[in-house]
């Protein structure tokens, strides 16, 4: 990861894949939380590409289908998914910032097809794992691990031209604590390792992150790091739309970005679902770019 010295940074104000205002400020609550200078300190390149452009809410779900905005989603996502990859292609690490977790599909389709074998760290609350089948409330930000793995509606499952974008036996889920049943089910199928937050206060941040890394380090050939803050416990990080209690410590997940730092496994990465409508004085993109800066490397000695 850390020979490419030059970060690409793209912004998606994306609040379309939930229901809950505010979310398509994140970005901008993380520029404003200092990530530009905090990563140009550890000697970074930075060029920041700027906000995309979304298109607007629409009024009633498609018609046949339980999806949400599903018109606006898709495009935003077609749009992230061409500047990932062009990012790439200049020889930069892309660095997205959300946003709802539903641009990950776009994120993850520029990505993959820069890759023979993708990993994915998942680190959150949820699976999002639904498919408008199983969703209990059609919302796509709880869908897009799903759309990567080739399951869900086809204009989605197809954005960049090429379907599944990641493979099962390639992903790992960290922290999750909100499943529903038709993600349980998902994850027993494919065999998606999983660290729930059962899992994590067993074996300890320490285990869980040196068997992730020793999972994917030999058969990936790149790691994409899909970091939700909500997959922090709500005490660290208020401001995100679906908080769960109970969940990962601010010091843990520090650990988790310094561990991935040292591995040197990460290519590219997304921190999403920064609402800082919901925040307390822009907390929780404080955090979010202090998890970039042990990601990129930072140390406390």
């Amino acid at each position: 990861m850390m020979q490419r010295k030059k970060i690409g940074m793209i912004g998606v104000p994306m609040d379309m894949g939930q229901q809950r205002r505010g979310v398509d400020m994140g970005p901008s609550a993380i520029r404003y939380a200092g990530v530009v200078e905090r990563l140009e300190e550890l000697g970074f390149d930075i060029e920041d590409i700027g906000d995309l452009e979304i298109g607007r809410r629409e009024k009633t779900i498609v018609e046949r289908s339980n999806l949400r905005n599903l018109k606006a989603v898709l495009e935003a996502n077609e749009l992230l998914h061409e500047k990932v990859s062009e990012v790439i292609k200049q020889g930069m690490f892309p660095l997205i910032f959300g946003g709802d977790h539903s641009i990950a599909m776009g994120t993850l389709a520029g990505v993959a097809e820069h890759h023979k074998n993708l990993g994915v760290i998942w680190y959150d609350a949820h699976g999002d794992l639904n498919t408008e089948e199983t969703s209990p409330s059609g919302n796509i930000h709880g869908m897009p691990l799903a759309v990567s793995l080739g399951l869900g509606h086809p204009s989605l499952t197809n954005i960049g031209g090429y379907s599944p974008k990641v493979k099962p036996e390639n992903i790992v889920i960290i922290g999750a604590r909100a499943l529903d049943d038709g993600e349980k089910q998902l994850i027993k199928e494919m065999g998606i390792k999983t660290y729930t937050m059962h899992e994590v206060d067993r074996l300890g941040m320490t285990k869980v992150m040196e068997e992730t890394i020793a999972y994917l380090k030999d058969k990936t050939d790149g790691v994409h790091l899909s970091l939700d803050l909500d997959g922090l416990d709500p005490d660290d990080a208020p401001g995100v739309g679906t908080p769960v209690a109970g969940g990962l410590s601010y010091r843990e997940s520090h650990l988790a970005m310094e561990m991935l730092a040292e591995s040197n496994i990460i290519t590219s990465a997304e921190f999403v679902e920064v609402n800082p409508i919901l925040d307390e004085k822009n907390r929780t993109a404080q955090v979010a770019v202090a998890l970039m800066g042990s990601l990129f490397g930072e140390k406390l000695l």
